[in-house]
């Protein structure tokens, strides 16, 4: 499989956009994930770690978890990060890994995954019982959040309708499921980027 953030990777943590989205995702996730001290936490679609960095002081354990290796890379570089976030690289839609987390966090990844159902029904495996998702990505958009344009290589979905999405992941299993707005993109025009937060019974 081709990294397709190998290029990315190099100077993805100096791009403001980049930056501000996981600053308000990673501020979301500590207002309404219910993150406790004992909370053993995946990061899925980790990159760099931007989120894995705000989380990891606060729970007993992180693993982040990206199918780019020089990605995450780059997080393994950071001294802040080392000795509290342990890195896996691979796809665990095709190849499981073997324990079980109380929270999966997940920012701008979900649109880059082609099926959908196939994740939620991954991420709901992840789970311990009475786990508890908190996934970041973009509303439906016209294509062009993207500034490559609507054939982006790598981006499979072009935002999410809220509706639509909450179905499909309580169809996997998950309940509770709600949507906060967690931050907004101004460009040519506002691209809003939720927060969907369920739990596994």
């Amino acid at each position: 499989m081709s990294d397709l953030f190998e290029e990315k990777s190099r100077d993805w943590d100096q791009n403001e956009r980049v930056l501000a989205i996981s600053r308000a995702v990673g501020d979301a996730v500590l207002r309404h994930a219910g993150l406790r001290a004992e909370d053993r936490v995946l990061d899925f679609g980790a990159g760099t770690g931007l989120i894995c960095g705000q989380i990891a002081p606060r729970v007993q354990r992180m693993v982040a978890v990206d199918i780019s290796q020089s990605m995450l890379d780059q997080l393994a570089r950071k001294p802040e990060l080392q000795g509290c976030v342990e890195t896996r690289c691979q796809d665990i839609l095709d190849c499981p890994l073997e324990e079980r987390f109380d929270l999966i966090v997940s920012a701008m990844a979900m649109h880059h995954v082609e099926d959908t159902d196939r994740l939620a029904r991954s991420l709901f495996g992840h789970l311990l019982p009475g786990g508890r998702i908190a996934l970041a990505d973009l509303d439906a958009e016209d294509g062009y959040f993207h500034d490559t344009g609507p054939d982006t290589e790598g981006v499979y979905h072009h935002g999410f309708d809220r509706e639509e999405l909450a179905q499909r992941f309580a169809e996997a299993g998950f309940e509770d499921i709600r949507f906060e707005t967690a931050h907004v993109v101004r460009k040519h025009k506002d691209y809003p980027i939720f927060l969907m937060l369920a739990r596994r019974p």
